[in-house]
């Protein structure tokens, strides 16, 4: 005999019973449901008001064993709905592979799933099971990497404020440098003034004595003449042709204060322009800088960006996708995508070095050869030998040790040379078709520093 779900339902919480109790009125509750309006009032039924002395009623085990069947009749239910297909009615018992859902047998001859690939739903739930197992890895790699930027957040948090106080301060080194020079020149050309001025001050004070002299000869002489005009006709006559003679001996010199002010424009003429070409001979200019974002931790790095070399004691930096991670390896800054290029690395008593140019998007998280197809064209040497790193890499043979390698890099048409600085002779060049953007890049497991020479600054002018 079944009951009406009413006479299975608490009159307090309006559901099923859970472990039920009776009291002494007959009228049946949840225990939990009892016990809060217990909790808040007095110890009677909450239902028809009557008291009751028990604190801790019994509970209705025939009533409880009912509400219980009744649950799982309705849990058994709900589990062969979801069994059921819910167009047909019909078991579940197919896996359509395009749509991806459980479909009945009648479904599989309908004309939305005739045409598809099924397969039994114990195959379907192994293969699911696997393809999510994969997903799960895939996000569960996702999430570890995302923990793991997070922690390295901190580090380049504080890594940015490093570079910032760093960079500031070799900034100010800098313009210190040229302050240096400046105050030089201005130094020097108020000097030059200076003197100029005691110079021409001498030299008037020169003419001054000459110039003073001259007016007691003329003084005198006009003193003779104004006597001789005074004496006897005779007198006259007989000194006439002295007196004549000394007028005519002085003679006023028209130059005698010609060039003594300052000459003002030998001082100001185009100063700028002249003091900016001298401070070229104290400005080096390198066609490429280091990028020290890409550096491997065991690469030291110059203040300027101009030189590298290896130290087996790792710096602390952060780690951000742009650095080199597995290798000692770095790159430029310049971004090479057209015409030409070229750069002199002085290699010095470096026994261990690759130098050439590799793609923008070479993996920097894991350590690849440096071959052609993996986007580097490379010239190495090592124990001695070098190797143009080709696939596989081909042995050079070379007259003498470079010191200085130039490298050029034609990038339209695609080629990569390495020469002998010091008389132009060509070690190895590479010909390729370059199909992205590339950067000088550098390679050295050697303490010995490798160093980008700069290049001499040319001023031209351009007349209209």
């Amino acid at each position: 005999m079944s009951l009406p779900e009413e006479d299975l339902t608490c009159p307090v919480c309006c559901d099923i019973f859970t472990d039920p109790v009776l009291l002494s009125c007959s009228h049946s509750f949840c225990r939990s449901c009892l016990k809060r309006c217990w909790d808040t009032g007095l110890r009677e039924c909450p239902v028809c008001r009557k008291r009751t002395a028990k604190s801790s009623p019994p509970s209705n085990l025939a009533l409880k064993n009912v509400c219980e069947t009744l649950l799982q009749t309705r849990r058994q239910s709900s589990v062969e709905e979801k069994n059921n297909c819910n167009l047909h009615g019909e078991k579940l018992k197919l896996f359509c592979l395009v749509d991806k859902q459980p479909i009945c047998v009648v479904c599989q001859s309908s004309k939305l799933h005739k045409t598809h690939d099924c397969s039994p739903l114990e195959e379907a739930v192994l293969d699911c099971k696997d393809e999510l197992a994969l997903s799960l890895k895939t996000l569960q790699d996702k999430l570890n990497c995302l923990k793991r930027i997070h922690r390295s957040s901190t580090d380049m948090f504080n890594h940015i404020k490093s570079q910032t106080l760093e960079t500031q301060r070799l900034i100010k080194s800098q313009f210190e440098q040229l302050h240096q020079v400046l105050y030089h020149e201005e130094s020097a050309r108020l000097a030059a003034v200076k003197k100029e001025e005691e110079e021409k001050i001498a030299g008037m004070k020169d003419k001054f004595k000459e110039l003073s002299a001259e007016v007691l000869s003329l003084t005198e002489t006009i003193a003779v003449i104004q006597e001789e005009l005074k004496e006897d006709d005779m007198v006259l006559l007989k000194n006439f042709k002295a007196t004549q003679d000394r007028s005519q001996s002085t003679s006023l010199n028209s130059d005698i204060m010609s060039g003594l002010l300052i000459d003002v424009t030998k001082h100001l003429s185009n100063l700028k322009h002249r003091i900016w070409e001298k401070m070229l001979d104290h400005i080096d200019y390198s066609p490429v800088t280091l990028d020290p974002n890409t550096a491997h931790p065991c690469l030291i790095l110059s203040d300027d960006l101009t030189s590298l070399h290896y130290s087996k004691e790792p710096s602390c930096c952060p780690d951000n996708p742009e650095r080199f991670h597995m290798s000692a390896e770095v790159v430029g800054m310049t971004t090479l995508g057209s015409g030409s290029h070229h750069w002199v690395v002085e290699t010095g008593s470096n026994q261990d070095w690759l130098l050439g140019v590799a793609s923008s998007s070479v993996p920097r998280n894991c350590e690849i050869s440096a071959r052609p197809e993996n986007g580097f064209w490379t010239l190495c040497f090592r124990d001695g030998e070098f190797r143009a790193m080709t696939s596989p890499p081909t042995p050079l043979t070379v007259s003498r040790t470079p010191q200085q390698v130039k490298v050029q890099l034609d990038y339209n048409k695609g080629t990569v040379s390495f020469v002998d600085s010091a008389d132009d002779t060509l070690i190895y060049a590479f010909t390729d078709t370059f199909r992205e953007t590339l950067l000088p890049y550098f390679y050295t497991q050697s303490s010995h520093p490798l160093r980008i020479l700069p290049e001499k600054v040319l001023v031209t002018m351009l007349r209209q």
